[in-house]
């Protein structure tokens, strides 16, 4: 395992680039480990140009230059016990362990990180013949705490966890990367509008979305968590054309995983009992909760829960208010059960769905066969076969209230792709005839 670790040097190198902001965007700067800096100087790597300032106004959408990238060649130096691991070639003849995977994760120094990261290593999410090697993204400020948290991996003594890499620069800590779980974003403050939101976190899974086209493996299966989930999503899939469209996903597992909670609180039941419950569109107060085709003991919630106005109101609102709920009581955004939902998430994808259930994700939209606007993600019913990929399911029933409620998440959507066209390359005008908005690549 290798851990790149800052010194004196690397200190200066930051106060160097702190000193020529000026000269110097921050994506350009690269700070080495100790034994790739040399007695006089650093090295800067161009990764790309400034990107412009994100506004959601139609008149002054411009596509960004495409960007040219050095793909790094060395890996990181090791660290610790992890350069004394044993081949690994030999531990899976003799231990009949599968080939090792590389993980990357952003926002690795964050809490919902400082959970996940143990569940990863230790087996529970991809199994107990899995090793694994976690790469993680952190930033300038972070950097001290990413080693940190490679040190408490490192005393945790997971055998399944053969590599640990740590860093600032996507385009070296994706490198070979298999699954990408991006946490990382700029968090919703006081005052601030979602716009302002899409205007900051779009720029950055723009780049990611970039460095994952540009090193990461070409059938690497994407995450989104950083929020605004499903629009950062589509920004990061439209920014790595090399990577399949499907192996997005935006994290809404966490919203299906509470309302399983009010329902099997209100059946007086617990959990394990609730199935087919879906989050249908964005991870926002507009999701919509699906109490039609959920069941509970095997029947249709409607039939076990005869207060369907109850249904309707409280359950529908108490999903959609639930993180912010949360934030007035704990004071800060949920971590434990987003890196739970993390976990939930991808076993969804890496085993078989049970038969007759599927799980809620937000994937994109080409193709759906529900009727809902193309070239947007969306959260959706899938099933898996656990091998990484899905299928929608067909089988849903729909009524008038279920479709309003779609309706209203979808034109959310659709209001959050046009604020951030530049930077998912398209062009959006005002139709001469009418106050709606036109995608240029729809009259092409």
């Amino acid at each position: 395992m290798a851990v790149a670790e800052l010194t004196s040097r690397a200190a200066a190198a930051a106060s160097f680039a702190r000193n020529n902001a000026n000269s110097l965007h921050a994506s350009q700067i690269y700070v080495p480990s100790s034994s790739s800096l040399s007695s006089d100087h650093f090295r800067t790597r161009y990764r790309s140009t400034v990107l412009p300032k994100i506004t959601c106004s139609v008149n002054q959408v411009q596509n960004s230059a495409p960007v040219q990238v050095e793909i790094p060649k060395d890996k990181a130096d090791c660290y610790g016990v992890f350069c004394l691991t044993y081949d690994l070639k030999a531990e899976e003849e003799t231990k009949s362990w599968k080939k090792m995977i590389n993980i990357a994760v952003s926002g690795a120094a964050g809490m919902i990180s400082n959970h996940l990261l143990f569940k990863l290593a230790s087996g529970e999410v991809f199994g107990p013949d899995q090793p694994i090697a976690l790469r993680l993204l952190g930033s300038e400020r972070s950097i001290q705490a990413l080693e940190g948290v490679a040190m408490e991996l490192e005393d945790s003594l997971f055998p399944l966890l053969r590599e640990v890499n740590i860093g600032i620069d996507p385009y070296e800590v994706f490198q070979d990367a298999e699954w990408a779980l991006l946490i990382g974003a700029k968090p919703r403050g006081p005052g601030m509008e979602r716009a302002d939101l899409l205007d900051i976190n779009g720029q950055i899974f723009a780049e990611q979305g970039k460095a994952l086209n540009a090193v990461a493996s070409p059938n690497v299966k994407v995450i989104v968590v950083g929020n605004p989930c499903n629009t950062n999503a589509l920004i990061c899939m439209k920014n790595a054309p090399k990577i399949p469209a499907k192996n997005f996903h935006a994290l809404t597992r966490l919203d299906e995983n509470r309302a399983k909670c009010q329902l099997a609180l209100k059946a007086g039941v617990f959990y394990d009992k609730v199935s087919n419950v879906t989050i249908w569109g964005n991870h926002s107060t507009t999701q919509v909760p699906d109490f039609l085709n959920a069941k509970i003991n095997g029947l249709p919630v409607k039939e076990v829960i005869k207060d369907h106005k109850w249904l309707e109101q409280e359950f529908t609102e108490k999903v959609q208010k639930r993180g912010g709920a949360l934030i007035q009581k704990w004071g800060r955004s949920s971590a434990a059960s987003t890196a739970v939902s993390i976990v939930d998430a991808i076993k969804s994808l890496v085993t078989p769905t049970p038969e007759g259930d599927w799980f809620s994700s937000g994937v994109y939209t080409t193709g759906n066969p529900y009727g809902i606007a193309e070239d947007i993600v969306f959260s959706m019913p899938c099933r898996s076969n656990g091998d990484g990929d899905y299928e929608l399911v067909k089988e849903i029933q729909f009524d008038d209230y279920l479709r309003s409620r779609i309706a209203k998440t979808e034109a959310e959507l659709l209001a959050e792709k046009r604020c951030v066209a530049h930077l998912t390359g398209e062009v959006w005008f005002i139709h001469h005839n009418s106050s709606s908005f036109v995608s240029l690549s729809e009259v092409e």
